[in-house]
């Protein structure tokens, strides 16, 4: 019977532990599953990297947010999705995360594009075995919570460029304008500039910040 070969990476090592114990002993018809695991970004770029010279994981299952590879160079699982994609881009790739708001999952579908998105809570025995049998014959596997994210997205035809969304999800974690400039690359009057667009676009131009916030919420982009 052909070994399907899976690595888990996740900074919770009793997740991983739990992956790993589940996948091993579902009884599959076509195969059985050997699972390898990383709970750092280092530990996992090495094994992708090392999968490369040898053999390709059939599939990479990665968190989002993992540890700092060291204190000035943090890395998260996006990273790692993307390396996966240039050096084993037969691999298949799926997130299994915490995040299940629209911003960060259609963010990773355009970075990485992976064959499966899962959202924690919805995480169960059978969702794994549903999620390795479709990505196997007919990928994409998406849980009900990250397939909302992906549709909701889809519906909405305002333009924005990424400055707008990452001001959007900013102002909807609660990063104060002022230290925006940390993460996005404009002044702080190109920021609040775009804010005041913003709010005229979504139709809250005479409101306060709460108020975008929900109104982007509403249609999707957070």
């Amino acid at each position: 019977m052909k070994t399907l070969r899976i690595l888990a990476v996740d900074d919770h090592e009793m997740t991983m532990i739990g992956y790993k114990f589940i996948l091993e002993e579902i009884q599959f018809e076509d195969f059985k599953i050997q699972v390898d695991t990383a709970k750092t970004y280092d530990l996992g770029k090495q094994k992708i990297v090392d999968s490369a010279k040898s053999f390709a994981y059939d599939i990479i299952m990665l968190d989002i947010q993992l540890g700092p590879a060291n204190e000035s160079q943090p890395h998260t699982g996006e990273d790692l999705g993307i390396l996966a994609r240039k050096v084993v881009p037969n691999s298949k790739i799926v997130f299994l995360s915490s995040f299940s708001d629209n911003y960060r999952i259609n963010s990773i579908l355009k970075s990485v594009d992976p064959e499966g998105y899962m959202v924690k809570t919805e995480i169960d025995e059978n969702a794994l075995y549903d999620m390795v049998h479709t990505v196997m014959k007919e990928p994409p596997y998406y849980t009900k919570k990250a397939l909302i994210a992906i549709r909701t997205k889809m519906t909405n035809d305002i333009p924005l460029d990424d400055n707008d969304k990452k001001i959007l999800y900013h102002l909807s974690i609660g990063t104060k304008t002022k230290d925006m400039i940390d993460y996005i690359s404009l002044s702080l009057p190109g920021i609040e500039n775009r804010k005041r667009q913003l709010k005229t676009i979504f139709g809250v131009e005479k409101q306060n910040d709460q108020a975008l916030i929900t109104e982007a919420r509403n249609r999707g982009f957070i």
